[in-house]
Parts: C-alpha cells; structure tokens; sequence
C-alpha cells in the first residue's frame, strides 16, 4: 500500500474533458453521453449539469479511470468497461440535435471503448452528412492493443473522418510506420477528402499536421510550467476544433 499526494476526484475521460473545455471557452457545442445506475453516474450529471439532462441511464455501474501521473509526467491509467460499451448510435441521435448543427463538427472520442456505437460507425456517418456536419475523430488506445482488427477499425473510422486528433503513438501505430511527419501522410491517404486533416499531438515537441492536398505544417511547443498533464490532450481537441470552425488558419 503506498500513499500518494494530491488526489483528486474529475469528471472526464476525452468526450467529458472537451466538453468542459468548450464550456470554459463558452463555445456552442452539444454532447451525447450516457451514465451508470451508480453513485458515480449520480456525481457525473451534476457535474455536467443540463447538458446531461437527457442522457440515457445504462444498468450497469458508470465506467471509471484511475490514473497515476509519474514523476517524468507519463501517466498510466486502469479503466473499467462499465457502462461505456452500452452507449449506442440511438443514444447519439437522440441527445443530438442535427439541424443545429450544421456546418459543425462532430467529434467522436475513445472509439476503441464504443463497441456498440463503432458497430453502426456507417449510420453515424450517413447521419452527419445528411445534417452538412465533419467528423472529427480521437480514437484512443485500444485496449487490447493494436492487433490487426484494431487497426483494420481505425484505418476503416479514418476513412471517413475529415479530422483526426491523434497523439504519436497511435499515429505511428495506425500507419504502421515510425516516424511522425511521414505516419501522418499514411494516415492522410487513406481519407475520402484531399483537404481532411491528420493532427499529430506530440506533448513538449508541439503539434505537426499533414493532408493528401499541401505541404506539413509542424509547430514547436510553447514553454509552459506543467501541472497536470491528464487531459491535455482533450484540450488540445477542444482548443483546435474551436479555432478551426472561428477562421482560424491551419498555423
């Protein structure tokens, strides 16, 4: 048994975190979710307040990460299956409200953890292009690892997809190729849009973007003093997404 400092109890995972970034950002956004029967189902609506109001209740216990932050920054996390492989495309489309959004994007997290959802990947797909709406895409560590099916779903969501958020290892692993600038133009040849785009997050060495259509772009991290770094790659979605749909450029 070993004792740690500080502690804290979050709601979060991707989907959570990006939503409570845009919420900080106070951006229009909507996001489908769903809970436990739990005591942690129960802590997560309040938490995310009217924007889980109608989000469907699985009878199951709420689906949990714990997650260590070493001294280097790396964390490691245990998660629970709980209610997360119960969340279905229905769930989507009822939370959703398509005609609002469209020309947005829709940003699709931890796909690896949806298996009921990933399984009508396609009817998602025809519903967002129906509504004028781009997916955006952050698949996740599968969590039996990046065997040959794991990347055969990967490769096949990308496909579809005119954003993928990515960090290195899961670009590196989905193109099966070691370095970042070229995985990333893997990963961009196998989009159904010449201009969709393949963003690398890599932490301390910035961000490094690439499509089918123009050259690389890559930019540095900024020095910052870290505090926490569980989540920050959520808040790079949220940050990115946000800029992109105001006018900002690529840079």
């Amino acid at each position: 048994e070993i004792f740690v400092t500080p502690d804290e109890v979050r709601p979060g995972r991707c989907a959570g975190n990006v939503a409570l970034a845009w919420r900080a950002l106070a951006a229009e956004f909507q996001i489908a979710g769903s809970v436990g029967d739990d005591a942690f189902g129960q802590y997560l609506t309040g938490q995310f307040g009217p924007m889980a109001a109608h989000w469907p209740v699985a009878p199951t216990a709420t689906t949990l990460s714990v997650g260590m932050t070493h001294p280097d920054g790396e964390r490691t996390f245990f998660t629970t299956l709980g209610h997360l492989p119960h969340f279905s495309f229905g769930d989507v489309r009822r939370a959703l409200d398509g005609e609002a959004l469209r020309g947005g994007i829709l940003l699709v997290c931890g796909t690896f953890l949806l298996p009921a959802l990933m399984a009508e990947f396609d009817a998602l797909v025809e519903w967002a292009d129906a509504h004028d709406i781009e997916l955006a895409l952050d698949t996740g560590w599968p969590p039996g690892g990046w065997s040959p099916a794991a990347l055969a779903s990967g490769r096949h969501w990308l496909g579809a997809c005119q954003y993928a958020l990515l960090n290195e290892t899961e670009a590196t692993s989905l193109a099966g190729v070691g370095e970042v600038e070229a995985a990333a133009r893997v990963l961009a040849a196998l989009t159904r849009r010449g201009d969709a785009e393949i963003v690398v997050k890599r932490g301390p060495l910035g961000a490094l973007a690439a499509s089918r259509d123009g050259p690389p772009v890559s930019l540095p991290g900024r020095p910052v003093h870290v505090v926490d770094t569980i989540g920050a790659g959520d808040a790079f979605n949220a940050g990115f997404l946000s800029a992109w749909l105001t006018g900002e450029d690529l840079t």
